[in-house]
């Protein structure tokens, strides 16, 4: 099993800047890849960005530029999101895969306001 928590999230004005992080924990040796999901309301919930072991990522069109997914441990990833605009407020989700499983956080809330 494996547990993520994500923190960061808030309210920002936009073209301001947030940092969230997501912290694994239980089995986390079995993780081949962490990323970023956000669900805005009444939509689906989709592909922020995405990061291996081996270090390649993976970004939304819509974050290119803006958004920057790293991974300083193998337990820690972060989304740092600059030029934050309102579209992108939503809820952002944490996500670990493993060979056989797909693991979720709780979520945390962003909203930019104009």
């Amino acid at each position: 099993q494996v547990q993520l928590v994500e923190s960061g999230g808030g309210l920002v004005q936009a073209g301001g800047s947030l940092r969230l992080s997501c912290a694994a924990s239980g089995t986390i040796f079995s993780i081949n890849a962490m990323g970023w999901y956000r669900q805005a309301p009444g939509k689906q919930r989709e592909l922020v960005a995405a990061i291996t072991n081996g270090g390649s990522t993976n970004y939304a069109d819509s974050v290119k530029g803006r958004f920057t997914i790293s991974r300083d441990t193998k337990n820690t990833v972060y989304l740092q999101m600059n030029s934050l605009k309102p579209e992108d407020t939503a809820v952002y989700y944490c996500n670990a895969r493993t060979q056989f499983f797909v693991y979720w956080g709780q979520g945390t809330q962003v909203t930019v306001a104009s």
